[in-house]
C-alpha cells in the first residue's frame, strides 16, 4: 500500500494557521490580569459552586472577570447560572461570551451545542484545540479575572490550561474528609510538576450552620484543608459552611449569592474575593 503523505502545501498551511492561533492566545492573555484554575482532587467537592461563585463575588466587587467553562464532559456552569441562550459572534467575528452581567461573562462548552443533554466523547488533541479556541477565538477583552473552572483531577484539560496559560495560578477546592485530602495532595504535586503557582486552598463544606440555632455541626469534619495547606505551604483563603441551598439554587438555575445575600456561605465567598481582588 502506497504511503499517503500531506503535500509541502499542506503542511505549510497547518504551520500558518497554528502560528496565527499562537498569535491570539497571546494577544488575548495579554489582556488578562489574572488567570486562575480552580481545581480539586476528586468530584463532589464544590468546585463548579465555588468557582461560580468567587466569580459572581469578584464581578460584584467592581472587577472584570470571565469565567471559562473547560469541564468539557460536565459542563455545569450554565445551568448553575440559569444562563440558556447559545454563544453569538462578535463585531470582530469571535465568539461572544454570555453575560451574567456587566462584570461578568462566560463561556462553556454547553452553550455551544443544540442539546444539552448531547455527550461530549472527546479524546485529548480535540480537548487541547477546544482549550486553545476558548482562548484565541473568544472575545474577552480586558479582564482583571479569567476563572477557569478544570475537571477534578489532573488529566487533559487542567494539563492544557497549564501549557497554554503559563502564568496562570491554581485555587485548590477540597472539604475536610481524609479521602478528599488525600486526592488534593496529588493536585499540589500536580502543580509543583507542571510548574504552576498555587494562589491558595478553599476548605469546602467545612461546617453546617443550623439555621434554628445558629450552632455549627461538622458534618464532613472541619480544619482539615487548613492543616493540609499548611503541611503544604500552601496559602489557605478560607473556609465555606456547608449549606443545602446551594443545591437547591444551583437545581433551579438562582445563583446563591443573590438568593441569600447575608448568608454564612456568601459572607466566606466575599471574603475570599477580596484576597483575591488583592492581586488586581
Amino acid at each position: 500500500m502506497a504511503e499517503i503523505m500531506s503535500s509541502p502545501d499542506d503542511a505549510n498551511k497547518k504551520r500558518q494557521s497554528q502560528e496565527e492561533q499562537d498569535a491570539a492566545v497571546k494577544d488575548s492573555l495579554g489582556r488578562i490580569k489574572n488567570k486562575l484554575v480552580v481545581m480539586s482532587g476528586k468530584g463532589g467537592v464544590g468546585k463548579t459552586s465555588t468557582s461560580v461563585n468567587l466569580a459572581i463575588a469578584l464581578a460584584g466587587l467592581g472587577h472584570r472577570v470571565g469565567l471559562m467553562d473547560v469541564d468539557l464532559h460536565g459542563p455545569d456552569v450554565p445551568r448553575v447560572l440559569g444562563l440558556m441562550g447559545m454563544i453569538g459572534l462578535s463585531q470582530n467575528h469571535k465568539l461572544d461570551p454570555i453575560r451574567y452581567n456587566d462584570n461578568l461573562k462566560i463561556v462553556s462548552i454547553e452553550s455551544l451545542t443544540t442539546s444539552k443533554d448531547d455527550a461530549i466523547i472527546w479524546r485529548g488533541p480535540i480537548k487541547f484545540s477546544a482549550i486553545r479556541q476558548f482562548i484565541a477565538d473568544v472575545e474577552w477583552g480586558e479582564l482583571d479575572f479569567l476563572l477557569i473552572d478544570a475537571p477534578p483531577g489532573t488529566g487533559d484539560e487542567p494539563l492544557t490550561v497549564a501549557q497554554t496559560i503559563p502564568d496562570a495560578k491554581a485555587i485548590i477546592v477540597t472539604t475536610p474528609q481524609e479521602i478528599s485530602l488525600a486526592d488534593v495532595r496529588k493536585s499540589i504535586n500536580f502543580c509543583k510538576t507542571v510548574k504552576m503557582d498555587i494562589f491558595g486552598m478553599v476548605e469546602n463544606m467545612s461546617g453546617y450552620i443550623c439555621p434554628h440555632c445558629g450552632e455549627q455541626v461538622d458534618l464532613f469534619g472541619s480544619g482539615g484543608g487548613e492543616r493540609t495547606a499548611q503541611e503544604a505551604s500552601v496559602p489557605f483563603l478560607g473556609r465555606v459552611p456547608f449549606d443545602p441551598n446551594i443545591v437547591a439554587c444551583g437545581d433551579n438555575g438562582k445563583p446563591y449569592q443573590a438568593t441569600y445575600p447575608e448568608s454564612p456561605v456568601t459572607q466566606a465567598y466575599q471574603s475570599i474575593a477580596r484576597k483575591m481582588g488583592a492581586l488586581v
